[in-house]
């Protein structure tokens, strides 16, 4: 099997979780752009993880080898929402037990960022306030 024909399998699997793929580079990091469901101010977390659910599910099945995903979601071409990255280790590690499927999603939604510049982390602690 040709690297052109293990992408396009990954790109079937994310399809037919409901993945609205654009563009999908294989290799080491795959890169996916894909266009959300979910056009608001920031990226759906459930779409993130329908995505990461494919490639989870094909590397159990001994049909994709994990290696770091970098997604860029789109609201329409060239309008970017925001892009999170999930490391080939914590696919490795979830697979084998070692981390929980809630540390790995805590794991990629750190690394979420927004088209507006602030990340998961700096948004969540902005809404904290210092209570002036």
């Amino acid at each position: 099997m040709t690297d052109d024909d293990r992408t396009d399998d990954v790109e079937s699997a994310l399809r037919s979780y409901g993945i609205n793929v654009e563009r999908i580079d294989g290799g080491d990091p795959l890169v996916l752009t894909y266009m959300t469901a979910f056009p608001g101010r920031e990226v759906h977390h459930g779409e993130i993880g329908r995505a990461l659910n494919a490639l989870i599910d094909r590397a159990e099945a001994d049909a994709w080898d994990p290696v770091t995903v970098d997604g860029t979601v789109i609201r329409s071409p060239g309008d970017v929402l925001g892009t999170w990255r999930a490391e080939a280790e914590w696919f490795d590690a979830l697979i084998a037990y070692e981390i929980s499927e809630t540390e790995f999603s805590t794991r990629v939604l750190e690394t979420l960022t927004h088209a507006d510049g602030d990340d998961e982390h700096e948004s969540a602690e902005a809404g904290q306030g210092d209570g002036q």
